[in-house]
């Protein structure tokens, strides 16, 4: 309920009027029936504008760190997460996330929308990374259709650290949904879960039209925060 009343009540449109979407490819999700949105992830805002956008429910997972802050602030993230269905993934991998995924699993079969990084975090620099397998496993698993999601701007609306964002019109493109059932009987398989994974950043590097770097993007971040002192940092090639 309270994520209705967000959406069409007290936050949908104040954001609407506010950054005036400009988006392309909206009929691509189906009206009914599970979906997988796999987005391409900038900023804090994505997990706000991408289910403001659409008609239907979207349930994102969110790192768990956002249920955990402190103060006023903490409290504030936590409560917004909790009533807007968000479900909490630790990215410290194995069984935790696996939860997660599972979570997303039974929304999916029940018919709904499950919304996901495959990046696994926000870019650091606004290029495109290589997507973790999770989004392959939960198309692969589910039969879903996955809609590649493309965020083009809202790196300029709410950059890394920025808690007020700037009023810009934010610009979101809908790509054509991916049917990935010739691997039905596939699931498990981490070659055809890499395979579906680079299809479908291939697809989001097309709609964003953003640089592709063929690492994971949380290995970026640790060797930019803590550098060894007896090797320099990695250069990272693009493809």
């Amino acid at each position: 309920m309270f994520y209705w009343l967000l959406k069409y009540v007290v936050l949908g449109p104040v954001l609407k009027c506010l950054f005036r979407p400009d988006v392309e490819g909206l009929d691509n999700v189906p009206r009914s029936g599970p979906v997988i949105l796999a987005c391409n992830h900038l900023s804090f805002s994505d997990s706000i504008f991408t289910p403001l956008l659409v008609k239907r429910r979207v349930t994102f997972v969110a790192k768990a760190e956002y249920f955990t802050g402190k103060g006023i602030k903490g409290w504030l993230m936590r409560q917004f997460f909790v009533s807007t269905g968000t479900i909490p993934v630790d990215r410290s991998g194995g069984k935790a996330a696996r939860a997660a995924l599972d979570t997303q699993l039974r929304v999916l079969r029940e018919g709904g929308i499950a919304g996901i990084y495959p990046e696994g975090t926000r870019s650091p620099d606004g290029r495109l990374y290589r997507g973790k397998t999770g989004v392959a496993r939960l198309a692969l698993e589910s039969g879903a259709p996955v809609v590649p999601v493309a965020l083009l701007n809202t790196d300029e609306i709410q950059p890394t650290g920025r808690l007020i964002p700037t009023i810009k019109r934010v610009r979101i493109r809908f790509g054509a949904p991916l049917d990935f059932s010739r691997y039905a009987d596939r699931a498990g398989d981490r070659f055809v879960e890499r395979a579906v994974t680079d299809e479908i950043m291939y697809e989001l590097m097309t709609l964003t039209g953003r640089p592709y770097v063929d690492v994971y993007a949380a290995s970026l971040k640790t060797a930019i925060v803590a550098p060894s002192p007896t090797r320099t940092a990695p250069v990272v090639a693009e493809s």
